[in-house]
């Protein structure tokens, strides 16, 4: 990056005190939003954004303000310049993917010329930086975003230590950025994708091979206990309901019917098929479509209304 000459700053910074009225920094009113770069308090935001104002001749100690918190990058502009139509857009586009890091403050030069007298403006585009109330870097020209962008990092990575704000407004980007996505275990792929091709033998060898590492893994003993129901139930055929119906007293046909209804989405009737079948069988009948209850509840989560309301039929069916 191209730094301007000492010599060059110190007499910009010098024409800054000739062309701007430095006694109104004495007692400012506080800048608007937070420190970290919640915008200069200097007129409207054109685009909607806290990083990006419009400064004033009027406003413009508000801007030397806020730099001792954040880089301040002053674009000086002018509606008939061509290429500041150009640069403009990159720079706001850049400023609102900053969060905060900096602020860009947009200067009409028609409009200010005490402005542009300050920074000794002699074309258009101009881009300057300010930090502490200081000039530190710019440039002229509408130059490419890759380079602007290569600028600013190298200006932030300058002033980092220096400007408070820098550092907070990247914390706070960082605490408000979306966690990103666990990566899919490939294991789980597998048998998911054995699932999704009906193939519940090789879904439940997936599983078991994972539990073989990590017996107590919860989405593991899940898959699996799902993939054993689908394995059931495609066995008991389609006529698993209409049997039990016709035999409502066969507890084994009731369990099989129980898997084919809970696979089918009914698991409200599963559970009051084997409810019924608790509640009139005997002995190690009664324990079997017992043992089936539990099972299937362990398929969803405790406090599923289904699963609740079930419980206490179950509770009432046995005592």
């Amino acid at each position: 990056m191209s730094r301007p000459d000492p010599r060059q700053q110190a007499a910009i910074s010098a024409a800054f005190s000739r062309a701007v009225d430095l006694s109104a920094l004495k007692n400012p009113p506080p800048p608007s939003g937070s420190a970290a770069g919640g915008g200069t308090g200097s007129g409207p935001q054109p685009s909607g954004s806290p990083y990006i104002v419009e400064v004033t001749e009027a406003s413009f100690g508000d801007v030397l303000q806020a730099s001792a918190q954040v880089p301040i990058v002053i674009d000086l502009w002018a509606e008939w310049c061509g290429p500041c139509k150009q640069l403009s857009p990159v720079l706001e586009r850049l400023a609102i993917a900053g969060n905060g890091t900096w602020i860009l403050a947009k200067v009409d030069v028609d409009a200010n010329p005490r402005i542009a007298q300050a920074f000794n403006v002699q074309s258009i585009p101009m881009v300057v930086a300010v930090a502490g109330g200081q000039p530190v870097d710019g440039f002229t020209g509408a130059l490419p975003e890759e380079q602007i962008t290569q600028w600013l990092t190298a200006l932030l990575d300058a002033l980092r230590d220096k400007l408070p704000g820098i550092r907070a407004a990247e914390e706070a980007a960082a605490a408000a950025a979306p966690a990103e996505p666990e990566p899919e275990d490939p294991r789980f792929l597998a048998a998911e994708t054995a699932t999704a091709a009906g193939d519940h033998t090789a879904a439940m060898a997936a599983y078991r091979a994972i539990l073989a590492t990590e017996p107590a893994h919860p989405d593991a003993l899940a898959g699996l206990a799902w993939s054993e129901l689908f394995a059931r139930a495609e066995s008991h055929g389609d006529g698993a309901v209409a049997a039990a119906d016709a035999a409502p007293d066969d507890v084994a046909l009731g369990i099989a019917a129980a898997d084919v209804e809970l696979v089918s989405g009914s698991a409200a009737a599963a559970f009051d098929r084997l409810v019924g079948l608790v509640r009139a069988a005997a002995g190690d009948e009664r324990t079997q479509a017992r043992d089936r209850l539990l099972e299937l509840f362990a398929l969803f989560e405790p406090d599923d209304e289904q699963v609740v309301a079930a419980r206490r039929a179950l509770a009432a069916a046995l005592y």
